[in-house]
């Protein structure tokens, strides 16, 4: 999985006007924890964490604060509710022999059938969780959507990768395809076609 690398500052100070100052400074505050380590307290330069937080995919992050490296992930993002500017950063500490769950970007391939018969394609989930160790985890999970005709659909359940588990409910819908009036006319005709035709004598 792709490594996304974050240098950082260890920050001691944590009353509100500390935490105002450092955002008018550019500063997001943050916070390590996990993998039976203490809570350490930093800030990353707002300008740093755009590539990390407004993108599909899914990084494994090389945090760097003050020469001090760990392995984490991104575990939540706290957004000012008016003008949705980054408040506040939560990072999970990782250990590579052990699986994280993580969340990981869905790619559809193909053309389907359902398509290519007059249906539309409909994308209803775009990341899935899943849990695997760090060696074993891919930037994106792959699916082939040729064989899939009108009104079917892939769920998690139908979904199976080496090495890793997909964890998100097996009900959970990735992509379907919905009928349309082109493709239930096509379809009505198709019938009709197929009653016309006479028996073989």
């Amino acid at each position: 999985m792709k490594q996304f690398e974050i240098n950082a500052t260890k920050r001691g100070n944590f009353t509100k006007n500390a935490v105002k100052q450092l955002r008018r400074d550019g500063m997001v505050p943050c916070v390590l924890y996990g993998n039976k380590t203490e809570n350490i307290h930093f800030s990353v330069l707002e300008k740093d964490l755009k590539d990390l937080i407004y993108t599909p995919s899914s990084y494994i992050i090389s945090l760097n604060i003050e020469g001090k490296k760990s392995l984490c992930i991104l575990h939540e993002v706290q957004f000012h509710p008016v003008t949705e500017r980054v408040l506040h950063l939560d990072f999970l500490a990782i250990d590579k022999s052990r699986p994280i769950s993580i969340t990981i970007p869905v790619v559809i391939s193909g053309n389907s059938e359902g398509v290519r018969q007059g249906g539309k394609m409909q994308v209803l989930n775009r990341k899935l969780l899943v849990n695997g160790l760090l060696k074993d985890l891919p930037d994106q999970l792959d699916i082939d959507v040729t064989d899939l005709t009108l009104g079917k659909s892939i769920t998690a359940g139908d979904l199976k990768f080496d090495n890793i588990r997909i964890t998100s409910p097996r009900s959970t819908i990735i992509c379907m395809v919905k009928m349309t009036r082109a493709s239930t006319s096509a379809s009505a005709a198709t019938e009709e076609e197929t009653q016309e035709i006479p028996a073989a004598e």
